[in-house]
């Protein structure tokens, strides 16, 4: 069996937004399932997001600490933003998340990996970029005024194998992070040649 996500689309009979939000929104399809059943399902409607595995040339890697009030936690976490900019590159967006949060910058970036978060329960889907040779943009470079739960991040590198363990061992939570940080684990084992381009299409 061919062992790949493939594209389905079963047939939705009724819809009903539920609540409409600035970033979000939930709906309520009601969908007809194999043997002409139908059932609800609530989701939440996303535009999607990117985040960013940024190493350096010691292979350590960066990471922010943001707080999170669903689930009441400061976490660990990749520079990543909502996919804002209608018509804007994926990687376009993501150097600027990694400018805004971070305050770094890279010159080399591949598509890492493409997750859906949580896919029973939202459609957002988020592609992590893996950025190397960075660099500290200068403070007079810096234009970006952070507000709310980015006030106060602080930023951190550490060496990749570290946060492979601190993933494994239930010391990092956030979905994105874990995903990226073992990817690039992965990835780093024949030197991440067998990366995508950055402008890879999605599936």
């Amino acid at each position: 069996m061919n062992v790949e996500d493939s594209e389905e689309s079963w047939e939705v009979v009724a819809s009903a937004d539920r609540f409409a939000g600035r970033v979000i929104s939930v709906r309520t399809d009601t969908v007809r399932m194999p043997g002409g059943v139908v059932a609800d399902r609530d989701y939440v409607v996303h535009p999607g997001s990117v985040a960013v595995i940024a190493l350096d040339d010691d292979e350590r890697v960066l990471l922010i600490r943001q707080y999170r009030h669903p689930v009441r936690r400061l976490l660990w976490e990749l520079p990543a933003g909502i996919r804002d900019v209608p018509g804007e590159p994926l990687v376009h967006c993501a150097a600027r998340e990694l400018a805004e949060e971070a305050s770094y910058r890279a010159r080399t970036w591949h598509t890492l990996v493409d997750v859906f978060t949580s896919p029973g329960m939202s459609g957002e889907r988020i592609r992590i970029f893996l950025a190397r040779d960075v660099e500290a943009i200068p403070e007079e470079e810096v234009s970006f005024v952070r507000q709310h739960e980015e006030t106060d991040m602080p930023v951190v590198w550490i060496p990749l194998g570290a946060a492979v363990e601190k993933a494994l061992t239930g010391m990092i939570h956030n979905s994105p992070a874990v995903a990226g940080i073992l990817a690039a684990y992965a990835a780093s084992a024949d030197g991440f040649k067998g990366l995508r381009p950055a402008d890879a299409p999605e599936a």
